[in-house]
């Protein structure tokens, strides 16, 4: 097959894709990539020309790539994730809609164009969580513990929001401090737990841990509400249980086993299948398989 994929600076070194792509390569595979900003493109000679097999992205939430995977999109081309459904999940405010819409176990979202215009909610929402709607790997999120908080700088010196970007805010879900990270490759859900971006000072290790009947339920239906097929589920455990804070689209599969051959393989099968895997079938729930998987093993061997 031939395949291009979308990869922003911020991701040129990154083990995922830049592995994913060497291990198409090895089976014999070719791989463009496109380095979306960074040179001139003739939109007619590189969307349109029709070479590829399917368009892949790995780019920031607000970068230039999700356009250009659009619009191989616009003219028949197949991608990974679906276009569309990339789009519902880097618009987080978006995302809020589709998930209360779908019955998803979420927080009450509330966007504004200014921090300070959270100030209106009543005492009783906060502390809040308030990040940027086009924000992605924890940048510039926050934990508000009262309005007088709100106008104080956040960690946005990193460029990571527009100043002139929409914000969401929800109500913080008490929690042990510990995110559950589930990923889905090709319909197999794999769960690990991580430090939560609101606790930093949260001793936790990275590891694979078995996967609980219930979030797997919730794991494969924001893949069939989003119409996903390789994406991200982060779930914190709240006093009602367990609650969806965030999704993300061709995330990092850190601690699955084997990832970059499992992603590669996924990636192959999607573009061979016109990128119509169970995630993309509007409506459907995704076959996923979950595995109660064994923690890792210690470093130097496979997870």
């Amino acid at each position: 097959m031939r395949l291009c994929f979308l990869v922003e600076e911020q991701y040129r070194y990154d083990g995922m894709p830049v592995d994913v792509i060497r291990q198409l390569t090895a089976w014999g595979h070719r791989v463009d990539v496109l380095r979306p900003g960074s040179s001139l493109m003739r939109l007619s000679e590189t969307v349109r020309a029709g070479h590829h097999d399917a368009w892949v992205l790995k780019t920031v939430s607000g970068g230039p790539g999700l356009t250009l995977l659009e619009a191989a999109a616009a003219v028949g081309l197949t991608t990974v994730n679906d276009a569309r459904s990339i789009r519902g999940v880097r618009d987080k405010a978006l995302a809020a809609v589709i998930a209360e819409a779908r019955g998803l176990p979420v927080p009450t979202t509330w966007a504004a164009a200014r921090a300070e215009d959270f100030a209106e909610l009543p005492a009783s929402a906060y502390p809040l969580v308030v990040k940027p709607a086009d924000g992605s790997s924890g940048r510039a999120v926050r934990l508000v513990p009262d309005p007088e908080r709100l106008a104080a700088p956040g960690p946005e010196a990193d460029g990571s929001r527009k100043p002139d970007g929409m914000l969401i805010a929800q109500p913080y879900v008490p929690n042990s401090g510990i995110d559950l990270k589930v990923y889905c490759v090709d319909g197999e859900l794999y769960a690990t737990e991580r430090r939560s971006p609101l606790h930093p000072d949260q001793p936790v290790r990275e590891r694979q841990v078995p996967l609980a009947p219930e979030v797997a339920a919730i794991a494969a239906e924001v893949g069939a509400a989003y119409g996903l097929d390789l994406y991200g589920v982060d779930i914190v455990f709240g006093p009602d249980g367990p609650v969806v804070v965030d999704v993300n689209d061709f995330p990092s599969f850190r601690q699955v086993p084997d990832a970059v051959a499992r992603v590669a393989w996924a990636i192959l099968r999607l573009a061979g299948a016109g990128g119509t895997g169970a995630g993309a079938q509007a409506g459907a729930v995704p076959a996923a398989r979950p595995l109660l998987a064994a923690p890792a093993r210690a470093a130097g061997g496979s997870a």
